[in-house]
């Protein structure tokens, strides 16, 4: 895996700088000089856009357990840190978030069934944004590569997105437990207990519809946050873009960076996307490769203080009693462990079995 990651981004570098010098470093940088305060407001709209989704995750807590919400949109903020600037194939950052969550007194199996239905929220309205940009092209007048490349794409994530929620119901828990008696059948201690309590918190979070409803609609509208992005670049580089030019080439943007979710920071795959989209309105080579590069800015804006926070939060769980990780790797590595066996029983309900293990017999013999 890490050998794949390095070859990606090494052909993501190598695309980068093929289009920065065919389309002329001056070009790109005279567009990138022309947004002025544009890359700010850029970078302000990609905070509101994270502290939003931060909300989109909070309202599928159940009422009586939901934690702060700027707990959520804290932990929020390392995800989008994580996934945006670590090699984690945009995965690492939610299993982080729901360890870290526990730090807030949220039960193990709450915080990762919320993670994985928020996730199940942030795939299906991103596939909405994508299929309503699509639409937007169709009905403007494109009708070119783009519009089948994206088609098909759809077509292809379509059953992935089914896949994935049916994962998270009893077909996926008949699966997990049957790999369990397969892989770990003769041990003493057993996580069926776990995969229960994270299947019937997972139930009741989907059996509550409005609450889904209403993280369905706070994400779209996040998405829509999101194309202020190109549109307030594209306009303060002097390029009279609508906004629904913007959200189709937003939302294909986003299609094509999360396609190429393998690839760090989706290198060259970005750029190379915009420039395609952007071609389709007008827009030069080397603007679309400015707004790339505000993008990018803003990821590092938001990303890296971020990452600072991670840090901070990870001291407080040493403070906490709770055993210190080395490095980032480690931290995935022990985010992982605690995702599926979680050791801080302190913060768990009376009533509800450690995420992880089963419930030890009174006279401390295995079962």
């Amino acid at each position: 895996m890490k050998r794949l990651t390095t070859l990606g981004l090494i052909a993501g570098l190598c695309t980068v700088i093929g289009l920065f010098v065919s389309s002329g470093p001056e070009a790109v940088a005279a567009a990138l000089w022309a947004s002025g305060w544009g890359a700010v407001l850029v970078v302000v709209a990609r905070f509101v856009a994270v502290a939003w989704a931060g909300l989109g995750w909070w309202v599928v807590f159940p009422r009586g357990e939901r934690p702060l919400l700027r707990a959520c949109v804290s932990v929020r903020f390392v995800r989008e840190g994580i996934n945006t600037l670590l090699p984690v194939a945009q995965v690492g950052g939610d299993l982080i978030g729901a360890r870290l969550l526990a730090q807030h007194r949220v039960p193990g199996a709450l915080s990762g069934a919320t993670t994985l239905v928020d996730l199940m929220v942030q795939a299906l309205t991103q596939f909405l944004f994508t299929l309503a940009g699509l639409g937007i092209l169709v009905a403007l007048g494109g009708d070119g590569p783009i519009v089948h490349y994206v088609g098909l794409g759809l077509v292809v994530a379509a059953p992935a997105l089914v896949a994935f929620y049916l994962v998270q119901r009893r077909f996926g828990q008949s699966l997990l437990q049957a790999a369990i008696n397969r892989f770990a059948g003769g041990r003493e201690w057993r996580i069926f207990g776990a995969v229960d309590v994270l299947f019937e918190r997972l139930r009741g979070l989907y059996a509550a519809r409005g609450r889904i409803l209403t993280a369905i609609g706070t994400h779209l509208f996040g998405w829509i946050i999101g194309t202020l992005e190109v549109w307030i670049a594209l306009r303060f580089m002097g390029y009279e873009v609508g906004f629904l030019e913007a959200i189709v080439i937003e939302s294909l943007a986003q299609a094509v960076r999360g396609a190429a979710f393998a690839v760090p920071g989706a290198l060259g795959a970005q750029e190379g996307g915009l420039i395609a989209l952007c071609a389709v309105f007008g827009i030069p080579a080397e603007a679309a490769l400015a707004l790339s590069l505000i993008k990018r800015l803003a990821d590092l804006a938001v990303g890296l203080p971020s990452l600072m926070l991670w840090h901070a939060m990870e001291d407080g769980s040493v403070e906490a009693g709770r055993r210190p990780t080395q490095g980032g790797p480690a931290r995935l590595g022990a985010a992982l462990r605690a995702f599926i066996r979680p050791r801080d029983t302190h913060l768990r309900p009376a009533h509800e079995p450690a995420f992880g293990y089963a419930a030890a017999p009174a006279d401390g013999k295995g079962e």
